[in-house]
């Protein structure tokens, strides 16, 4: 019952956001964390993730008129696009690609349930870092966004390795507290 009700619901922007695009800024609220976190696990790169998302969204909104309601979530045409941007971005940079079906894979698995559950998941994770007091989510985020080492995240922030991973640890059981109580 729930779940028709988000569906109608969603329907519904989409259906206001066609008429008035001033009211696709409740769809991009909606869906911006999903989207960031599928661009960002396929790319890699904050900036160019950032930049991606941002295309997305322009492109979602420049076609918008044309997106057709067929009870698939919104989110799986976002997705949709952001794979096309993506593999486009990895043509048109001459980037050898290994293997040429990991991206055609990519694409075809966007509406799948468990892409989209684990690209929710994902979502609720980000929202949760923010969260957390600054000091550990500027851990978290130099230890797993940037992927630096202990001994870097505690010269740069000036605390001994130690302080680090403990301020790691409590982010780390803090999130994972509150991932289980999202039900994630």
């Amino acid at each position: 019952m729930r779940a028709l009700k988000k569906e109608a619901d969603e329907r519904l922007l989409i259906e206001a956001a066609q008429h008035d695009p001033a009211r696709f800024a409740d769809l991009y609220e909606l869906n911006f964390e999903r989207v960031y976190a599928y661009v960002v696990r396929r790319v890699r790169d904050r900036a160019e993730s950032e930049d991606l998302t941002a295309e997305v969204f322009q492109q979602a909104l420049a076609n918008l008129k044309r997106f057709e309601w067929r009870g698939i979530p919104f989110a799986a045409w976002l997705y949709r696009i952001a794979a096309n941007l993506i593999s486009d971005r990895w043509q048109h940079s001459g980037r050898e690609i290994a293997d040429d079906t990991a991206i055609e894979s990519a694409q075809s698995k966007t509406g799948s349930p468990a892409e989209t559950e684990e690209v929710e998941r994902r979502a609720t994770l980000y929202r949760l870092v923010d969260t957390l007091p600054a000091e550990q989510k500027r851990v978290v985020v130099m230890r797993f966004v940037e992927e630096k080492s202990i001994k870097e995240v505690a010269r740069e922030i000036r605390k001994t390795e130690g302080a680090v991973k403990q301020l790691q640890f409590r982010a780390l059981s803090s999130l994972r507290a509150r991932l289980e109580g999202a039900g994630a």
